[in-house]
């Protein structure tokens, strides 16, 4: 299986081939070809798993289904889905309520499945031997809007850190992992101060932190635990003391408050399609297998039972109420859906 970093930027190339072959074809195989392929686009914190299901299920279909998976963030992924443009939105965190008003206004309903639970982890370089634990006081400290051109130095963080410049490196705000870090650390969905490295490929934030000694920065697990050798993850105190970011944190609900389910989105309009019937289906019955080889954590058995049960039920719309919300934990989630 290629690395997160070479399924990211394949999924470009894919995308412009794509188009190339449509462009080359008769109009009447062009469109017999679009009905077999499914078209994702979204969060680059779900896209490994996407494109690990993608992979096994055109594997099982021998070519006769094609699944592109691009990777423009949550919120670039919603808008492109709430357009029309794609079957299946990838979404590191709920669907807000201008999403869902845009996507009422274009008459698209949406089936909603959460997929697995990340770890949303807080990076320095390997070389950084001060900050192996933070509050979430001090990251708020650091990101709030307040902070830009004044908290630049590691000391103004902790007096016990070096007086040493702070670079700090994050999503993109197309992401919905700077809506759910800003939310959870600064108290408001895309509070954060401007002056950082942003990117919406969570490679580039891998290698700038990777490459500074004095950086700090977050994203996804499975992006941190695909690179442990060139990074390293701080723990993280929510009030009850630091904690690391596991599988085990994640499931026992101590990583708080940045533990969050994850979702893939699945347009109406494609599921009376049956190859995106399928991959749905498939999608729900290989992820507990693939969201665990990709280093996210997957969700109770039971859980994606309920949700292959809404999604041939045709369960349309959110158990959420197009708000952002932090520290749901395991058990909140399937509560949530078995009431749904």
């Amino acid at each position: 299986m290629l690395s997160v970093r070479a399924k990211a930027a394949a999924a470009g190339v894919a995308a412009a081939g794509l188009i190339g072959t449509f462009l080359s074809m008769p109009a009447h195989q062009a469109q017999a070809q679009s009905q077999q392929t499914i078209k994702v686009d979204g969060s680059s914190t779900v896209f490994p798993i996407t494109e690990a299901v993608a992979e096994e299920f055109q594997k099982s279909k021998k070519g006769a289904v094609r699944v592109t998976v691009g990777v423009s963030g949550t919120g670039g992924g919603f808008k492109k889905f709430c357009r029309g443009e794609t079957d299946i939105s990838d979404a590191s965190r709920p669907i807000l309520k201008k999403e869902m008003d845009a996507c009422k206004e274009a008459a698209i309903q949406y089936v909603e499945l959460p997929v697995a639970y990340d770890a949303l982890t807080v990076m320095v370089n390997p070389s950084n031997t001060w900050a192996s634990t933070m509050t979430v006081a001090e990251l708020k400290k650091i990101w709030e809007p307040e902070a830009q051109g004044k908290v630049t130095n590691w000391n103004q963080v902790r007096s016990s850190f070096p007086n040493a410049p702070l670079k700090l490196y994050g999503p993109g705000a197309d992401s919905g992992t700077f809506d759910y870090f800003t939310e959870a650390v600064v108290g408001k969905s895309k509070a954060s101060r401007g002056d950082f490295t942003a990117s919406e490929d969570d490679n580039v934030l891998v290698q700038g932190i990777a490459n500074d000694k004095n950086a700090l920065g977050y994203f996804g697990y499975a992006y941190y635990a695909e690179n442990k050798s060139k990074l390293k993850a701080v723990g993280v105190d929510g009030g009850k003391g630091p904690v690391l970011p596991s599988d085990k944190t994640v499931e026992d609900g101590t990583y708080n408050p940045l533990s969050r389910p994850i979702f893939i989105y699945v347009s109406n309009k494609a599921m009376a399609r049956p190859e995106v019937k399928e991959f749905v289906e498939f999608y729900l019955k290989s992820a507990p297998t693939l969201v665990k080889q990709v280093k996210y954590v997957p969700l109770p058995k039971k859980a994606y039972d309920v949700a292959l049960s809404h999604f041939q039920k045709n369960r349309m719309g959110t158990v959420f109420g197009g708000e952002a919300e932090v520290g749901l934990k395991i058990e909140d989630l399937l509560s949530r859906e078995a009431k749904f």
